[in-house]
């Protein structure tokens, strides 16, 4: 990570400050859990204590944020409804269309309908059942276009122009990753001290936020971003100093971006500290993790950032503070059996 200078895409700690005042009621706080298993496998994977705080067993170090319980099941809501509350006048009566893989695109149906605005979303054909439905159920006009998230994107600035919407980007947009930033604002309140939070990363509009909520306020915190082996697109984006296009191939979709963006690439690389790279059987066996020893139903976007800590790839000292987020719980059920039997491959 290079050192911090402010620049021209740059979110302040000011306007995460005044994204939280205005997600206040909209959106949910969402609780921070501690599993003593977690830390004690984690712990043992890195030769390190995680298990307990100074004099007390009973105080775990690793802290799962839990976005899975948030409204529409995924972080996503944070920049969405942000995103939508600065909409003019105008704006609201044309209506917003958006791409997403699925969760950006609940949380925009969610937000638009909030505001009263007419909401389009763009999805690839691939897109899972259950978050098509979602986000029609939320009242938006669902299109499946493309084989990846790039495709459906273009296709959805190609009606944005046509129809003179306003496109809410699942990520490359100031307003989204200030709202996503207020996940690190209640991480920062909840655990002031600390010293690790691991992220799983997409285009980037998640860990752009945290990162520069964390950094602001706590700078001697350390930031991970997760990524799937095949879809690291923000990796290689930081290393390139440009997008990088890249055919996504992974079944934690929300983490499927075919390039970062420009916002999300030049936050990145000021306040990410390093990338860490998680292959398919490492995130199912985060997902199993989350449900059998916490009771907590993670999709394998929303488990990579555990999965990664409990695998023993996240540089952690001793006695360290870790905060995961869980960043969402939109999973289709009737993949559960492939994702188990993928988890124990990998064992």
């Amino acid at each position: 990570m290079t050192e911090r200078h402010p620049t021209e895409r740059d979110v302040p700690l000011a306007a995460i400050r005044q994204a939280a005042q205005t997600l206040a009621g909209r959106v949910h706080r969402t609780p921070m859990l501690s599993s003593r298993t977690a830390a004690a496998l984690a712990g043992e994977r890195l030769g390190v204590r995680l298990g307990c705080g100074p004099g007390s067993a009973d105080a775990p170090r690793l802290f799962l944020k839990a976005e899975h319980l948030q409204v529409t099941g995924s972080f996503k809501v944070r920049g969405a409804t942000n995103r939508a509350a600065q909409l003019t006048d105008g704006e609201r009566r044309r209506g917003v269309i958006t791409a997403s893989n699925g969760n950006h695109g609940q949380a925009v149906a969610y937000a638009g309908a909030a505001v009263g605005t007419p909401v389009t979303v763009v999805m690839p054909v691939v897109a899972t059942q259950s978050k098509i439905a979602a986000a029609a159920g939320y009242g938006a006009t669902v299109i499946l276009h493309g084989e990846h998230f790039g495709e459906a994107l273009a296709h959805a600035e190609a009606l944005r122009d046509e129809g003179g919407l306003t496109l809410i980007h699942a990520y490359d947009d100031r307003a989204v990753i200030a709202g996503q930033g207020t996940v690190g604002l209640e991480i920062i309140d909840d655990l002031p001290g600390v010293d690790v939070v691991v992220v799983g990363a997409g285009g980037g509009g998640l860990v752009s936020g945290v990162a520069s909520a964390i950094k602001a306020i706590r700078p001697t915190s350390r930031v991970y971003a997760v990524e799937p082996v095949a879809s690291d697109a923000l990796r290689r984006g930081v290393e390139a100093g440009h997008p990088v296009g890249i055919t996504p191939t992974t079944m934690a979709d929300g983490l499927g971006a075919a390039a970062a963006g420009e916002w999300t690439l030049a936050i990145a690389s000021r306040l990410v500290d390093g990338f860490v790279i998680v292959d398919e059987a490492t995130i199912a066996g985060g997902v199993v993790f989350a449900l059998e020893r916490m009771k907590q139903l993670l999709e394998p976007a929303g488990a990579a950032a555990l999965a990664a800590v409990l695998a023993g790839r996240v540089p952690i000292g001793d006695g360290e503070t870790v905060a995961c987020i869980g960043s969402g719980g939109n999973v289709d059920l009737h993949r559960l059996p492939e994702i188990t039997a993928l988890a124990e491959a990998g064992a």
